[in-house]
Protein backbone atom coordinates (compact mmCIF):
# COMPACT_ATOMS: atom_id res chain seq x y z
CA UNK A 1 0.00 0.00 0.00
CA UNK A 2 1.12 3.72 -0.94
CA UNK A 3 -0.80 6.74 0.88
CA UNK A 4 -0.08 9.69 -1.53
CA UNK A 5 -0.30 13.32 -0.88
CA UNK A 6 0.00 16.27 -3.19
CA UNK A 7 0.82 19.79 -2.02
CA UNK A 8 1.86 23.15 -3.32
CA UNK A 9 -0.69 24.06 -6.04
CA UNK A 10 -2.77 27.76 -5.80
CA UNK A 11 -3.38 30.98 -8.33
CA UNK A 12 -1.07 31.91 -10.27
CA UNK A 13 -0.82 34.20 -13.60
CA UNK A 14 -0.42 33.12 -17.12
CA UNK A 15 3.37 32.73 -17.86
CA UNK A 16 4.38 32.59 -13.66
CA UNK A 17 5.37 28.95 -12.16
CA UNK A 18 4.78 26.92 -9.31
CA UNK A 19 5.96 23.71 -7.90
CA UNK A 20 3.78 20.40 -6.74
CA UNK A 21 4.92 17.96 -4.26
CA UNK A 22 3.46 14.62 -3.66
CA UNK A 23 4.67 13.27 -0.29
CA UNK A 24 4.48 9.04 0.13
CA UNK A 25 4.63 6.38 2.26
CA UNK A 26 8.77 6.10 2.71
CA UNK A 27 8.96 2.28 2.62
CA UNK A 28 7.81 1.45 -0.66
CA UNK A 29 8.04 4.56 -2.80
CA UNK A 30 11.15 4.36 -4.57
CA UNK A 31 9.74 1.21 -6.00
CA UNK A 32 7.34 2.74 -7.96
CA UNK A 33 7.27 4.53 -11.28
CA UNK A 34 5.40 8.03 -10.43
CA UNK A 35 2.70 10.14 -12.93
CA UNK A 36 1.20 12.99 -12.55
CA UNK A 37 -2.42 13.88 -14.25
CA UNK A 38 -4.57 16.77 -14.30
CA UNK A 39 -8.66 17.06 -14.41
CA UNK A 40 -10.69 20.34 -15.58
CA UNK A 41 -14.09 20.37 -14.74
CA UNK A 42 -16.32 18.49 -17.00
CA UNK A 43 -13.21 16.76 -18.26
CA UNK A 44 -11.52 13.59 -18.21
CA UNK A 45 -8.37 12.76 -15.88
CA UNK A 46 -5.19 13.76 -18.37
CA UNK A 47 -2.19 11.94 -18.34
CA UNK A 48 0.66 14.71 -17.79
CA UNK A 49 4.45 13.19 -17.15
CA UNK A 50 5.55 10.17 -15.75
CA UNK A 51 8.58 9.24 -14.45
CA UNK A 52 10.22 5.82 -13.20
CA UNK A 53 11.78 4.37 -10.12
CA UNK A 54 15.16 5.05 -10.35
CA UNK A 55 14.21 8.70 -11.33
CA UNK A 56 16.42 8.00 -15.21
CA UNK A 57 13.85 8.42 -17.78
CA UNK A 58 10.72 10.90 -18.08
CA UNK A 59 7.64 11.00 -20.31
CA UNK A 60 5.50 13.81 -20.82
CA UNK A 61 2.00 15.07 -22.45
CA UNK A 62 3.10 17.12 -25.29
CA UNK A 63 0.88 19.67 -24.24
CA UNK A 64 3.25 19.96 -21.34
CA UNK A 65 6.44 19.18 -22.78
CA UNK A 66 9.35 21.41 -22.29
CA UNK A 67 7.30 23.76 -19.63
CA UNK A 68 6.99 21.02 -17.26
CA UNK A 69 9.63 18.78 -15.16
CA UNK A 70 9.20 15.97 -13.18
CA UNK A 71 11.42 14.95 -10.60
CA UNK A 72 12.02 12.45 -7.52
CA UNK A 73 14.04 12.39 -4.43
CA UNK A 74 13.32 8.60 -3.24
CA UNK A 75 15.19 9.61 -0.05
CA UNK A 76 12.16 12.05 1.21
CA UNK A 77 9.99 10.05 -0.64
CA UNK A 78 8.56 12.87 -2.70
CA UNK A 79 8.02 13.62 -6.37
CA UNK A 80 8.23 16.86 -7.82
CA UNK A 81 5.94 18.91 -11.20
CA UNK A 82 7.89 21.94 -11.66
CA UNK A 83 5.37 23.92 -14.09
CA UNK A 84 6.76 26.83 -15.85
CA UNK A 85 5.19 29.30 -18.46
CA UNK A 86 1.75 28.46 -17.19
CA UNK A 87 -0.92 28.75 -19.13
CA UNK A 88 -4.86 29.35 -18.45
CA UNK A 89 -5.39 25.58 -20.20
CA UNK A 90 -3.23 24.38 -17.17
CA UNK A 91 -5.86 25.30 -15.06
CA UNK A 92 -6.91 21.73 -13.06
CA UNK A 93 -6.99 19.79 -9.96
CA UNK A 94 -3.25 17.95 -10.24
CA UNK A 95 -3.45 14.50 -9.33
CA UNK A 96 0.33 12.26 -8.10
CA UNK A 97 -0.07 8.35 -8.89
CA UNK A 98 1.89 5.49 -8.45
CA UNK A 99 2.40 2.17 -10.75
CA UNK A 100 4.02 -0.84 -9.48
CA UNK A 101 4.66 -1.73 -13.90
CA UNK A 102 6.88 1.07 -15.01
CA UNK A 103 6.25 4.70 -16.50
CA UNK A 104 3.08 4.84 -18.11
CA UNK A 105 0.21 7.46 -19.55
CA UNK A 106 -2.51 4.96 -19.05
CA UNK A 107 -4.88 5.82 -15.47
CA UNK A 108 -6.06 2.21 -15.04
CA UNK A 109 -2.37 1.02 -14.79
CA UNK A 110 -1.70 3.61 -11.58
CA UNK A 111 -2.86 1.48 -8.19
CA UNK A 112 -2.16 4.74 -6.17
CA UNK A 113 -3.44 7.81 -6.36
CA UNK A 114 -3.90 11.25 -4.48
CA UNK A 115 -6.28 13.36 -3.51
CA UNK A 116 -5.64 16.43 -5.89
CA UNK A 117 -4.06 19.84 -5.36
CA UNK A 118 -6.06 22.92 -7.37
CA UNK A 119 -3.63 24.73 -9.96
CA UNK A 120 -5.81 28.09 -11.30
CA UNK A 121 -3.71 30.08 -13.93
CA UNK A 122 -5.61 33.76 -14.58
CA UNK A 123 -5.08 35.32 -18.00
Amino acid sequence: QLQLVESGGGLVQAGGSLRLSCAASARTFSSYAMGWFRQAPGKEREFVGGINWAGTNTVYADSVKGRFTISRDNAKSTVYLQMNSLKPEDTAVYYCAAAARGVTKQRLDYDYWGQGTQVTVSS
